[in-house]
């Protein structure tokens, strides 16, 4: 029997669509493959889904399996598609009714008890799979529901999934927190006493979205006013907020309670910081940097004279074209900087 499901991987900050197709036959030796150019952790997916099958009383099917991660020809990376192979797989063997899941598109980790959790990326592989409607972790709801129009469906666990899709029981309810504090206020002008010149060039720099050198001995304010930056800045509309939103989901970091970044972040890397680090790539997973990060705020470069030449020098065609565009021998990616 054959099945195939919706998903995504990650490539940077942007979500690669693809689709998860396996093939159960009860011809040769009982075995369990991936092809579709995976990396190692997907490889790995065939312990975690058997473990999570066995855990959750569904049967792990003792013949050959092949699942194929049909996409773009780049490699496919992460945990997120167990969720996507485990579906496939129980509807490759009859355990699923195939029409349950013709619409629908899956995000997750399989832990090995049967449980749903959430992977770094959420929001652009949702925003990838388009029309789908996409089944995500409960934890990711917020990000997902902010990268598409569709109803989004959360799950906690895989038998949970299972009696939804046989209609066996009803789609869980998103359980979102009503009383999750708001970030902190950021750090208000209002604070500084006299530094009348520094105050005006904060506010011009801030008011035309210049770029600003503070140059001054030890104690004099310097930090203390550039911390201030971004409470100056109005918030960010509705593109940046999604794009700075993509890239903070893309490396899993938590987002506030709406699920939208709407206030200009600040990033402030250390001096001996990589070009790397501040410029994002990588080998395996092209990961967003430190400029990236501070997309729509501001970045804060303390202890200019310190950091490396070569590192400054790399931040010179971001400032120039406001994305930054890394690239290496099997994939490239354009990142928001």
């Amino acid at each position: 029997m054959l099945a195939a499901v919706r998903s995504a991987t990650l490539l940077g900050v942007q979500g690669s669509p693809l689709t998860v197709e396996v093939h159960v036959t009860h011809n040769g030796l009982p075995a369990f493959h991936v092809v579709g150019l995976p990396d190692e952790s997907c490889r790995e997916s065939r312990d975690r889904i058997r473990a999570a099958l066995l855990s959750s009383n569904l049967q792990w099917p003792n013949r050959r399996v092949t699942v194929n991660l049909a996409g773009p020809s780049q490699r496919k990376g992460g945990s997120g598609m167990d969720l996507a192979i485990a579906v496939a797989l129980l509807a490759a063997n009859n355990d699923l009714p195939s029409e349950s899941i013709a619409d629908l598109g899956f995000i997750g980790e399989l832990g090995l008890d049967g449980t749903v959790r959430r992977v770094p990326g959420v929001a652009p592989m949702v925003a990838a799979m388009g029309d789908v409607r996409p089944v995500v972790p409960m934890d990711g709801y917020l990000e997902a529901s902010a990268a598409t129009k569709q109803d989004v469906r959360v799950v906690s666990t895989l038998t949970e999934l299972v009696m939804a899709l046989r209609g066996d029981a009803p789609w869980p309810d998103p359980q979102i927190d009503s009383a999750a504090a708001d970030p902190p206020p950021l750090p208000d002008l209002a604070d500084v006493r006299g530094q009348a010149m520094a105050r005006l060039a904060l506010e011009v720099a801030a008011a035309g979205g210049h770029h600003l050198l503070f140059v001054g001995p030890p104690g004099s304010g310097k930090t203390m006013l550039a911390q201030r930056l971004p409470g100056l800045l109005p918030r960010l509309d509705t593109t940046t907020s999604l794009e700075a939103t993509m890239v903070y989901s893309a490396i899993g970091a938590t987002l506030p309670p709406t699920g939208l970044i709407v206030m200009p972040p600040l990033c402030a890397p250390h001096h001996s910081s990589s070009m790397v680090s501040l410029v994002g790539g990588g080998t395996a997973n092209l990961r967003p940097g430190q400029i990236s990060l501070a997309h729509g705020g501001v970045l804060f470069l303390d202890e200019l004279g310190e950091f490396s030449p070569r590192v400054l020098d790399a931040l010179r065609q971001p400032l120039e074209e406001g994305v930054i565009r890394v690239a290496r021998a099997r994939q490239h990616a354009t990142l928001p900087a």
